[in-house]
């Protein structure tokens, strides 16, 4: 299986600079992982949307998968109660 490349929207980078270091490491690695295995176990289907999301403690991380590109967008990273809004 070939390694997937992964991209971040600015937007969810913009994001990324919010969540507080402690966490940041944690969720970093998730992504960095998710070029090997992007659907690892525990992931999830968002149910009415083509995306996928990953938990790390409170905070959710929300990308979709392109398989026949080998690419991985992370649309979206936050705490769970805002997350979906």
């Amino acid at each position: 299986m070939a390694n997937y490349n992964v991209l971040i929207k600015p937007s969810a980078v913009k994001e990324l600079e919010r969540i507080p270091k402690k966490q940041l490491q944690k969720i970093a690695e998730k992504i960095q992982a998710l070029a090997l295995d992007p659907r690892p176990s525990g992931c999830e289907k968002v149910a009415e949307r083509n995306t996928y999301r990953i938990r790390q403690s409170s905070y959710r991380i929300v990308y979709t998968i392109e398989d026949d590109q080998l690419v991985i967008l992370v649309i979206k990273i936050g705490h769970r109660r805002d997350i979906y809004r």
